[in-house]
């Protein structure tokens, strides 16, 4: 069953890991006390020094906003304050298309670098390749822009012409392309067969991720014969998050019954307990999922809930550890809030929260000598100003975040297919279901 709640983010950071939760017009408070009134008129106080005697005429909305935006980061590293663009971009980034070209795209020596069109997107159907450099959109040069100013400037309003200079290898003058841009879909999950196992790597938690997984496995399925099919490996590796309703989706794709998740904010009432429907996509067949540093909350929600209820087999190295929820508080024209209002526990009542996921089969990745020390250990604990985790300790959470290019080089994916295939063996795959039924009576 597809759950549709209201916008709500799990995640690290926004565009980068984010679990969001629920969309709110307005939500009950407690009226402030008088010393706190007092305080804020001693904001408008300095607001109006500032505003009339700094030595040159400052941006009022930018004064209020870096205010707001202050108070809400000095909460914890995800609650944020989105000004009206942010904030449609958020919109975007959940709803999974946008108005746009169809290219993945890099920086290259000042240049937007082409890393591949999307198949049947307007890029693509325009002529552009891969390797093709973007020197001028709309005749601005993109020498001094940033990369995400310049897919702002490429993203538009659907239809709207826009017009590409490109310098492309072997051509002897730049090349103008003309196009129109159109609704171009993002996708969440990409999968394929591994000879007898099937591939699902969720990219993200977006409006479309169970519809993408759906289609995904069903794909699989008419390919390989049940007979012949060994399992699946669910890749949730650099996976930052998203929405909740779709992590609480795509773990029921796999699950007959069973809570999956719980949220419990700061008034007890409020918990929200979530549980499996029937109807296990994959038929029972094994499934390993990969995690890493790179797998963040809503990727921490389903390795979580398919562990504690011994679905599924968790390898590789400590996720990323972001246990909290961010609910999104629309401000009309002036952006929204985002602001953490709960944290969510596993179906054994874990609080992941500054611990991440500890893999049942610890397989490390190695990385390559060209960039060892140039990958950091991506982890909730290390954040400034980070909720302290119920059982976090110095050890913290959080690991590596690199997976290799070349799927003949990725030693963790390589380690869960042999497992499927019964080329290795260990204790933890397949998982004890009945283990999962205790967990289920001790919390009861």
């Amino acid at each position: 069953m597809i759950r549709k709640t209201s916008l709500v983010l799990l995640g690290a950071l926004l565009g980068s890991t984010a679990t969001l939760a629920v969309y709110s017009a307005g939500l009950p408070a407690q009226a402030a006390g008088s010393s706190t009134y007092r305080e804020l008129s001693v904001f408008g106080e300095v607001f109006e020094r500032v505003r009339a005697q700094y030595v040159t005429p400052p941006n009022e909305q930018k004064l209020v906003e870096s205010a707001i935006s202050g108070m809400l980061t000095s909460l914890d590293p995800h609650s944020s304050y989105m000004n009206a663009k942010d904030a449609d971009d958020m919109r975007t980034q959940t709803r999974g298309e946008f108005g746009g070209l169809g290219i993945e795209v890099t920086m290259d020596n000042e240049l937007v670098k082409v890393i591949a069109p999307i198949d049947d997107t307007p890029a693509s159907k325009a002529g552009v390749l891969a390797g093709d450099l973007i020197s001028k959109i709309d005749g601005t040069d993109v020498r001094g822009l940033k990369l995400e100013d310049a897919v702002d400037k490429m993203r538009g309003e659907v239809g709207a012409p826009i017009k590409l200079t490109i310098l492309r290898k072997g051509a002897d003058k730049p090349i103008e392309l003309t196009i129109k841009r159109d609704i171009i879909a993002v996708q969440a999950v990409k999968t394929r067969v591994e000879g007898d196992v099937g591939y699902l790597r969720v990219i993200s938690f977006t409006e479309k991720t169970y519809d993408d997984l759906k289609k995904g496995i069903e794909k699989i399925q008419a390919q390989v014969p049940n007979d012949k099919l060994k399992g699946f490996v669910l890749d949730l590796r650099l996976n930052p998050g998203g929405l909740l309703d779709q992590a609480i989706n795509v773990s029921d794709a796999f699950l007959n019954k069973g809570e999956i998740v719980s949220t419990r904010g700061r008034v007890e009432s409020e918990t929200r307990r979530f549980s499996a429907t029937d109807g296990d996509l994959v038929n029972g067949k094994p499934v390993i999922v990969l995690v890493n540093g790179g797998s963040a909350s809503a990727s921490e929600i389903v390795s979580g809930a398919l562990q504690d209820l011994k679905r599924a087999t968790v390898l590789g190295t400590r996720s990323f550890g972001k246990g909290s929820v961010q609910t999104i508080i629309p401000l009309g024209d002036n952006g929204a809030l985002r602001l953490t209002t709960a944290l969510y526990y596993t179906p054994s009542g874990k609080s992941i929260q500054g611990i991440g996921i500890t893999p049942d089969i610890k397989v490390e990745e190695p990385i390559p000598a060209e960039l060892q020390g140039k990958i950091e250990t991506a982890a909730e604990s290390a954040l400034k100003g980070h909720i302290k985790g119920q059982d976090e300790t110095e050890e913290g959470s959080g690991s590596a975040a690199y997976v290799p290019p070349d799927p003949k080089d990725d030693v963790q994916l390589n380690y869960a297919l042999d497992l499927l295939r019964g080329k290795k063996t260990d204790p933890a795959f397949p998982p004890d279901q009945a283990k999962a039924v205790a967990v289920e009576q001790q919390k009861k």
